[in-house]
């Protein structure tokens, strides 16, 4: 069974950068499309961005050419590199395959805000 560890959240002014990272136990990580879901307060989750097993990207409309999303399945870890960051970006970042076949991890808190 693989386990999702997500980090690198944190409190940053709107216009702010962070590097969200996921890291996943299990040797079969890499034969995975993966995705970064996002759920603000009282909002369902949703899918912000994912990449292909051979690393092809998509993202949503909502944060299209703002967060950038990346593999290495070397270190069988997945990164949300999030720049220009609104307040609206708030919500808890989570990781998961597309579609979704592991155990939600704990999430990373991102908060935007001045």
């Amino acid at each position: 069974q693989v386990q999702l560890v997500e980090s690198g959240g944190g409190l940053v002014q709107p216009g702010g950068s962070l590097r969200l990272s996921c890291a996943a136990s299990g040797s079969i990580f890499s034969i995975y499309a993966m995705g970064w879901y996002r759920q603000a307060p009282g909002k369902q989750r949703e899918l912000v961005a994912s990449i292909t097993s051979g690393g092809n990207t998509n993202y949503a409309d909502s944060v299209k050419g703002r967060f950038t999303i990346s593999r290495d399945n070397a270190k069988n870890t997945v990164y949300l590199q999030v720049n220009s960051l609104k307040p609206e970006d708030t919500a808890v970042y989570y990781c998961n395959s597309l579609p979704r076949s592991f155990a939600w991890g704990q999430g990373t808190q991102v908060t935007v805000s001045s």
